[in-house]
């Protein structure tokens, strides 16, 4: 009998087990790790392996799983340390650029929550990791004379907010730069919001790149929206 083999079924067992906490049969092993063998000859490994400790069988009829025993020695002498770390390294970076731009997010939706509580405008963002939009202070805009005295254009206008791919498309297509940029009325490519001005910068932060600014009727206070989106960009790179 090949002392190898019983460690590769014990191997087996262990990553069945470990994968589906569910008691794993000679024949689940026998298709699913590819031992070319004959079904007895797997179950004379595992029984052997029954009798010196290293895997039981929980209840009548069912499969086998691994003891303290047949843990210890995958940890000490069967464990592949090399694939593992590069697993875990892939996985570590993986979760880390996930945490960073779930804190961009997080810190850019506070900013955008401050420019809608400080003006009568929409406040706008990109997200870090999507080609999204996300705004607040619609109503803002919504109680605007120039909205709630012409239904269609307000609905023209949250028709375009709503369909946020082509709102970032048309941000694509305006030369925005690290300075903030100012777009009054027909100096929007979408004939939606040409009864609005944009007020707008390019953000970057933890390598996560995106636009930030205001969406607001063309009667609005430019430079304190000017000024206030510059104080912003301010606190998201402290």
């Amino acid at each position: 009998m090949s002392e190898e083999r019983k460690k590769r079924v014990l191997k087996a067992i262990i990553k069945h087990f470990v994968d589906t906490a569910e008691p794993v049969g000679s024949n689940t092993i026998l298709v699913s790790y590819q031992f070319h063998v004959s079904p007895a000859t797997i179950r004379n490994d595992m029984m052997s392996l029954e009798k010196n400790g290293y895997i039981f069988q929980p209840h009548t009829s069912a499969g086998r799983v691994p003891t303290d025993k047949g843990y210890r020695l995958f940890v000490d002498e069967m464990a592949d340390y090399k694939k593992a770390r590069i697993e875990a390294k892939k996985t570590l970076q993986t979760v880390q650029e996930d945490y960073k731009a779930q804190k961009v997010r997080e810190q850019l939706h506070d900013a955008v929550s401050l420019i809608a509580r400080s003006t009568n405008c929409v406040s706008f963002s990109t997200t870090p990791d999507n080609p999204h939009t996300f705004f607040l202070g619609m109503s803002n805009v919504l109680r605007q004379p120039e909205f709630t005295q012409n239904s269609i254009r307000a609905s023209e206008v949250i028709e375009v907010l709503e369909r946020g791919n082509n709102f970032i498309k048309t941000l694509n297509s305006l030369e925005i730069t690290d300075n903030v940029r100012t777009f009054i009325g027909e100096e929007n490519i979408l004939t939606e919001i040409q009864s609005c001005s944009i007020i707008v910068t390019r953000y970057e932060k933890d390598g996560f790149k995106g636009y930030i600014g205001i969406l607001g009727p063309k009667r609005m206070n430019y430079p304190f929206n000017i000024v206030l989106i510059e104080e912003i960009k301010k606190l998201l790179n402290k």
